[in-house]
């Protein structure tokens, strides 16, 4: 075990930080490891970890939201408006319904296991498009329309939407009613899952109010507490329906906007846990890939991949008509919304682990997407912003 601890960090390191020399994401160097090292190539990795690996990258999505809210100023939202809105879940819908309608023509697979696929593939990708924005935030490019900070904001959203989506055709599938009913459950679980995390987190931030610990024992804190809303939000949903993802991400929002100080400093211990977090994470994915089936589906996934990427550029141009974004604004936006990685790599398992029928395709064409959109958005991204955006 502890080789195989020594050969995934040292490797997934090293192939991860040469990724990154050639301006292309750093996570693909963790999946390429986790490919190599995993039980379908070399077969590195022992099983005890690999036994435990879907708790792991549990914890990594836990970590992936909580950033998320406390980087989603609702203020931010608020002053973008209506194309924010917008793009929160109009894309993604779109992308869903492509994949909803290709995906059962081209695998044979039910329109159900199509609506998973569709709810894995659907979410933008922070790890990309946040250090993007940012970049170009501090180079002051695009901020005269506050154009990093729609896209930013937007993507954190689309998130949080896929996500419930996700949990909900699970939840369907588990129980095998998918009808009208179990659709207008949906809203149901949102705003059951908005209200026990703004409890929650109004409740930790009173805490924290009366008893004075450092912020690493405030993380591990707040790490803990969405922990239990995982373990129990199977029981809780045999009651009420919920969604602990959207929980999660609720409570850094809800610590965000009750001291943004406070806030800031979690992030950035946050954000140190993620170096860890964001390793394991892409590594076991990595190492969950049948690299021959991945291969066998190769041609056909990445026509739907193809397909469903139009649908979500077309729904972004959509989500930007009747703003003052111009016609190049509109298509960096464009651009800058199709990388996938981080939220793929947290959920493309989930399937397979669960027992839906066609789980190891879902989570190949998973792969494929962080593999082939995360370079497409940031070299696009890279390349474009120069030529598109107005700087100062």
């Amino acid at each position: 075990m502890l080789l195989s601890i020594a050969l995934m960090f040292t490797i997934g390191i090293l192939l991860g930080e040469l990724f990154t020399k050639f301006k292309l994401p750093g996570f693909i160097g963790m999946i390429l490891t986790g490919i190599l090292l995993g039980p379908f190539v070399f077969n590195l990795i022992s099983d005890e970890i690999l036994t435990v690996s879907s708790d792991l990258r549990r914890i990594a999505l836990a970590v992936i939201l909580l950033r998320a809210g406390l980087s989603l100023d609702i203020q931010d939202l608020k002053k973008i408006g209506r194309p924010a809105l917008l793009m929160s879940f109009i894309p993604a819908t779109l992308e869903l319904i492509a994949v909803v309608i290709f995906a059962p023509l081209l695998f044979d697979i039910s329109y159900m296991e199509a609506a998973i696929l569709g709810s894995v593939l659907a979410a933008v990708s922070p790890a990309v498009v946040v250090p993007k924005m940012i970049a170009l935030m501090e180079q002051d490019y695009g901020q005269n329309k506050k154009i990093p900070q729609l896209i930013m904001a937007s993507a954190s959203v689309d998130d949080i939407y896929v996500i419930v989506l996700f949990a909900s055709f699970l939840g369907m599938y588990q129980s095998g009613d998918f009808s009208f009913v179990s659709m207008m459950m949906v809203p149901v679980a949102i705003v059951i899952g908005i209200v026990i995390g703004i409890v929650i987190g109004v409740g930790l931030a009173a805490f924290f109010a009366v008893f004075r610990v450092r912020d690493t024992i405030k993380v591990l804190v707040i790490l803990g507490v969405s922990l239990f809303l995982y373990v129990y939000e199977e029981p809780i949903n045999t009651v009420v329906p919920f969604s602990a993802l959207l929980s999660m991400m609720v409570i850094g929002i809800t610590f965000l906007n009750q001291s943004e100080e406070r806030a800031l400093r979690l992030r950035d211990k946050f954000n140190r846990v993620w170096v860890f977090a964001e390793l394991l994470l892409f590594i076991l994915v990595g190492a969950a890939v049948d690299i021959e089936l991945a291969f066998t589906a190769g041609g056909i996934a990445l026509l739907l991949l193809f397909i469903e990427l139009l649908f979500r550029f077309g729904g972004t141009q959509v989500c930007l008509l009747g703003t003052t974004l111009n016609q190049k604004e509109r298509l960096f936006s464009g651009i800058s919304y199709l990388p996938k990685a981080t939220v793929q790599a947290a959920i493309g398992a989930i399937p397979l682990e669960m027992g839906v029928p066609h789980g190891e395709l879902i989570l190949a064409i998973a792969v494929l997407s962080i593999i082939i959109t995360a370079p497409i958005g940031a070299i696009g991204i890279d390349i474009t912003h120069k030529r598109f955006l107005k700087k100062g």
